[in-house]
């Protein structure tokens, strides 16, 4: 045990180093902030599983339910991911940003299928949820830079002074966001 304590101890400064990397830090704090969700989650999981496990019979609605509950949760973990780590590497960049509509290009497949005979457009959302983290960092981080890009280079609609505060801010958006 003291080893492994010298040898922790010794490589200090490199742990201490990546740990202040801005973008691990917006990967932890933004999955970090979907805890609850996760924990919230997999309580529900726990419920319609375990009884079975130790021999209890609940009702099949009761664990459909809870099923349910668990699938729509861990199914926009993607989505909500993608938005916590972009909030977090925006502070770190005193910006703010919509990440999710780059998530959704990422992780969101359309195509067409027949219904009952008409053809109807859908789309393909199985890489939204957790299958979709590496897709939610992606969207993160880019977003970020090419949002970082325009304002920075001043690449935004400028309107009269006038105009009230909030509305001026949604145009001065719309190049970055595009």
């Amino acid at each position: 045990m003291d080893a492994i304590v010298k040898m922790l101890e010794k490589h200090q400064p490199f742990f201490e180093k990546i740990s202040r990397n801005i973008y691990l830090q917006a990967i932890k704090d933004g999955f970090l902030g979907c805890m609850p969700i996760v924990l919230t989650s997999s309580i529900f999981l726990l419920i319609a599983t375990l009884p079975g496990v130790v021999g209890i019979t609940l009702p099949q609605p009761l664990i459909d339910w809870c099923n349910k509950l668990y699938n729509f949760t861990m199914g926009v973990m993607g989505i909500m991911v993608a938005g916590t780590t972009a909030k977090n590497f925006t502070a770190s960049m005193n910006r703010r940003m919509p990440a999710q509509c780059s998530m959704l290009l990422l992780a969101v497949t359309q195509f067409t299928t027949k219904f009952d005979g008409s053809e109807l457009s859908v789309f393909d959302c199985t890489s939204m949820g957790t299958r979709g983290l590496f897709s939610a960092y992606i969207a993160a981080f880019i977003t970020v830079w090419v949002y970082k890009f325009c304002v920075s280079r001043d690449l935004t609609i400028k309107l009269p002074k006038e105009v009230p505060g909030a509305i001026a801010q949604n145009f001065r958006d719309i190049i970055p966001f595009g």
